[in-house]
């Protein structure tokens, strides 16, 4: 049996965390040797869970750079903005690279990273999780075996679910494109990666796209509403409620996600989920947040060959990141919703159902994206133990061209015009 793919995580908030879950559930394939994260809290708190070497434990990855190599592989679970460096300078160490979503927030950024990888000889996997969930890969599969014959039109939506909005974009990390990344590239990149990966990889000709902030603004604060939820008295009637979303969990035993995010530098409990409502951006009113990013935008798209595609996103909805799919083809319709796919043939007008099996260990974390998740580390940690990078489906080339999109697209919404794609001589990156 070969030795477990060593593996150091750079940066121990929820996603690294829960990443490194997996050298708990086979610590036979991969063991957690190193941590970074300047948080005391985080970093401590995964130290004692993997029981990493104190020499092994810094407070900045630059540290690590520093160093003579001693894993594998690095995890990058930084903020969005702080992607890049590490990606770049750790590559270079010849460490193979799990990086989270999205790769860079410039396009300019993106294209080193894979340039570093690809100079360096190293591995790089993008969290693209939803490429891993088994029915989405069924989906491919399925296109690619024929079944409704040549891909004619993509209809995609994803509802992000009206509270993870407010949790994550209102009052959250990703709530300011200054501090992070705009809505598209930092939620909805899964989203245009799944299009460009069901359309072959063909290359996208041209791109429309239109969206706002809308409701989460100071004009649609409530009368009387206070700056901060555990002070409003009208707290109660508002869905967006900090009380509602946080309190009430820890109330109901619930202090997984979302409420382990707001208490990120202690156990969350009824005292310090309220004191971080109090004084912490999670107890701020959504009408009074300094929040700028779009929460409604839709995505039209013409591919080679015809072949269009139409993607949206939106905030209020009551369901939560259970994308919906509909593919018209030559020969039949597919149509996802959930677990199951629904393929309408045709020839014999008759509808068949597939469904795939989950294949998560009960005992891994997050359950998120289809379980997703558990697939995109079993693939990355097989690819780095048999040094195989074929077994990766978010490598680096079509990554990095499924980010352009997304950055076209972006200037397409604010420039408000049809952007031909590969002809605008600008940088496609956003500031």
């Amino acid at each position: 049996m070969p030795s477990p793919v060593t593996v150091i995580v750079v940066g121990a908030g929820n996603r690294g965390e829960t990443y490194a879950q997996f050298a708990i559930i086979h610590p036979h394939r991969m063991r957690v040797v190193g941590v970074a994260d300047p948080r005391v809290f985080a970093r401590q708190k995964l130290q004692e869970e993997h029981h990493i070497a104190e020499e092994n434990v810094h407070d900045d990855w630059r540290s690590i750079a520093e160093r003579e190599k001693f894993a594998d592989a690095v995890f990058i679970c930084t903020p969005d903005r702080l992607h890049k460096d590490p990606a770049v300078a750790l590559a270079k160490r010849g460490y193979h690279v799990l990086l989270e979503k999205p790769m860079a927030v410039t396009a300019e950024d993106c294209r080193e990273i894979v340039e570093a990888c690809i100079q360096s000889h190293v591995m790089l996997t993008v969290c693209h999780v939803l490429r891993y969930d088994p029915t989405i890969h069924k989906i491919k599969e399925l296109i690619d075996g024929g079944t409704i014959g040549d891909v004619i039109h993509i209809q995609h939506l994803e509802p992000v679910g009206f509270y993870h909005f407010a949790h994550s974009f209102v009052r959250g990390n990703w709530r300011n494109e200054k501090t992070s990344s705009f809505a598209l590239l930092a939620k909805s990149c899964h989203d245009l990666d799944l299009i460009h990966h069901w359309t072959g990889g063909r290359r996208c000709v041209k791109v429309s796209s239109f969206g706002s902030l809308s409701h989460f603004t100071k004009e649609n604060k409530p009368q009387g509403a206070a700056a901060r939820c555990l002070d409003c008295p009208v707290e109660g009637a508002c869905p967006y409620s900090a009380c509602k979303i946080y309190l009430d969990r820890v109330r109901q035993g619930c202090v997984g996600w979302p409420v382990s995010v707001v208490c990120s530098s202690s156990v969350p409990d009824i005292e310090s989920v309220t004191e971080a409502l109090r004084s912490g951006p999670y107890g701020r009113c959504v009408y009074e947040c300094d929040n700028d990013v779009c929460t409604n935008q839709v995505v039209n798209m013409e591919f080679e060959g015809g072949l269009t595609a139409a993607f949206s996103m939106v905030a209020f909805t009551e369901v939560m990141c259970q994308r919906k799919t509909t593919i018209y083809g030559s020969k039949g319709e597919l149509h996802y919703d959930g677990p199951r796919i629904r393929v309408f043939d045709f020839l014999t007008q008759r509808a068949t159902v597939h469904t795939a099996p989950s294949g998560v260990p009960g005992n891994f974390g997050m359950h998120g994206h289809g379980g997703a998740d558990y697939h995109l580390l079993d693939t990355f940690i097989s690819a780095v133990s048999s040094g195989d990078p074929s077994l990766i489906r978010s490598g680096p080339e079509e990554t990095l061209s499924s980010h352009r999109l997304v950055f076209e697209a972006e200037r397409a919404r604010r420039e408000n015009r049809v952007v031909f794609c590969g002809q605008d001589k600008r940088t496609n990156g956003i500031e």
